[in-house]
């Protein structure tokens, strides 16, 4: 039996002392309503209602358990307004700084469109995992290494000038005594300031002979664009990066790079929906070529 809907015409019904304009008030039909009236009273074993030609008037018993079958469906009620503004509730989202404007638009545009309210919070690598731990988010993308990777986006470096070549060998970035001009640098971005990337190439600069003043780890993206934009400098980005600043890009020789992410939930959380629903506008966004467990990019 519904208990609640069996409350729920009980109550209406009493509320009207009539079967017909009480099913109507709690949009039923007046058969349904005499059902499901009937069947609470088998239930209890007590009769509700004097039935009468026009009229339908409490017994005794009927008005001492009527205040209990009002709070029944009142709390129903709650339940039900409850339900619907969780499932409005806007899901706190904690990107990366390096997703388009665009690519940003269409992953909460899609989101909508499975009925997910996305409020993203943009923020760098270590803020995201603070996120998560404080709870200021649901869930953030985390930066991660490869192998724990659910997105993967390659890496090479990427600069003004086509180098001619398929690949960018570190090495060749070498200072000799006869090397006309200043050393040229390759420019970290704050979200590949990471142990996973970051220590691979500092292990490979040192490993090749470069000077330590020709990896920098940039405070900002616009700022490393910019110092590559006007000097013979390398930015090591992603291929959809380099295509947004119009650089020429190709991977590393030495050694293979890539962002890898993961959505990891605030403390009770299960952000499975989330990935199921939009892992692949959440690839895109990241500019991985394929959407959840796959990696993307190809060297240019």
């Amino acid at each position: 039996m519904d208990l609640v809907g069996a409350c729920r015409a009980f109550v209406s019904v009493s509320e009207h002392s009539s079967f017909t304009v009480g099913a109507a008030a709690a949009r039923m039909s007046q058969p349904v309503a005499s059902r499901r009236v009937a069947a609470l009273e088998e239930r209890f074993g007590e009769q509700l209602f004097e039935r009468m030609s026009r009229r339908a008037v409490l017994t005794p018993f009927g008005r001492d358990v009527l205040p209990a079958a009002r709070q029944l469906v009142q709390a129903a009620d709650v339940l039900l307004h409850e339900a619907e503004a969780a499932k409005c509730k806007p899901w706190r989202l904690a990107m990366p700084g390096l997703c388009s404007t665009a690519g940003l638009a269409r992953l909460i545009a899609q989101a909508r469109e499975h009925g997910i309210t996305l409020d993203l919070r943009i923020a760098a690598p270590a803020q995201r995992i603070e996120f998560v731990h404080s709870q200021l988010v649901r869930a953030a993308l985390l930066a991660v290494p490869a192998d724990e990777a659910t997105w993967s986006v390659p890496l090479g470096l990427a600069g003004v000038r086509d180098p001619g070549v398929r690949r960018i060998y570190i090495d060749t970035l070498r200072i000799g005594r006869a090397s006309p001009g200043p050393a040229r640098r390759i420019w970290i971005q704050p979200e590949d300031d990471v142990p996973h990337i970051r220590d691979p190439l500092t292990r490979l600069r040192d490993a090749v002979g470069l000077r330590p003043a020709q990896l920098v780890a940039a405070t900002d993206l616009t700022t490393a664009a910019a110092e590559v934009l006007c000097t013979r400098d390398l930015l090591l980005c992603s291929p959809a990066q380099a295509g947004q600043l119009d650089l020429n890009w190709r991977p590393i020789g030495e050694v293979t790079l890539s962002r890898g992410f993961a959505l990891v939930a605030a403390a009770g959380g299960n952000p499975q929906h989330i990935e199921a629903r939009l892992g692949e506008a959440i690839g895109r966004c990241l500019g991985a070529d394929s959407g959840a467990g796959g990696s993307g990019g190809a060297a240019a």
